[in-house]
């Protein structure tokens, strides 16, 4: 049975918490879902990415609220704290003390700027890379930033799920 097929096989309950893992806002997993079954792998992320687009303000913030600060380690031992720590780049968490102070003071602005934790797909990213977005976002207006943001989620959700479709 290939990854599709028993992507599309999975239990309801599974399935959920696969989804929930990917993604936070239970609307996004609940879309996904609903499109099965899928005929191919292309099919499942092209609902995912659908599914981010369609998320509401409040939904996305549901999904922004499982996320760490960047730069903090994700505690837990659950499958989407691993993720987190994985995608987290080295760099962001082990910078010297110099570049740890200044990404802490740039997440403090951030979140007392809009409300809510910076969020990056930091996969691959330098901490220098992802120092210097979280400035040059600080200058977007809350129309601009919460675009960058769901399209941020987008992302690190396709990523999950790309994972969660590997291991199948």
């Amino acid at each position: 049975m290939g990854a599709v097929d028993s992507f599309n096989a999975l239990p309801a309950e599974r399935l959920e918490a696969e989804l929930l893992a990917c993604c936070a806002a239970p609307a996004w997993g609940t879309a996904v879902a609903a499109g099965r079954p899928f005929a191919d792998r292309a099919g499942i992320l092209a609902a995912a990415d659908a599914a981010s687009r369609e998320l509401s303000w409040p939904e996305v913030l549901q999904g922004l609220a499982a996320h760490p600060r960047i730069g903090e380690r994700a505690a837990g031992d659950s499958k989407e704290a691993a993720w987190s720590r994985a995608e987290q780049s080295t760099a962001a968490q082990s910078a010297d003390d110099t570049a740890k102070a200044e990404l802490i003071a740039a997440n403090r602005e951030y979140e007392e700027r809009f409300g809510h934790v910076f969020l990056i797909f930091a996969s691959g990213r330098s901490q220098s890379e992802i120092l210097a977005a979280a400035r040059e976002r600080l200058g977007n207006d809350d129309a601009a930033e919460r675009s960058i943001v769901t399209d941020e989620l987008r992302r690190i959700a396709r990523l999950r799920l790309e994972r969660v479709l590997d291991a199948l």
